[in-house]
């Protein structure tokens, strides 16, 4: 799979086409957790997507167990 087929992809399963590479991840990060594509086809993705800009939003981890000291 190359960019030209998930962003078709997208198109189909959204209603609406975008070129915002970090949907487009979040989208490839979905398809990939349901079983929708390989782990070659996420891995390639990914740093195609990286190599136009993609990143990972840098929000705080909240864990839901609690650290005792």
């Amino acid at each position: 799979m190359d960019i030209r087929e998930l962003k078709s992809r997208f198109n189909q399963s959204r209603d609406y086409s975008t070129d915002d590479v970090n949907a487009l991840m979040d989208f490839v990060k979905k398809a990939y957790i349901y079983n929708e594509i390989s782990i070659i086809d996420y891995r390639n993705l990914v740093r195609e997507l990286e190599k136009l800009g993609a990143v990972v939003p840098e929000e705080p981890i909240h864990s839901l167990i609690e650290i005792q000291d």
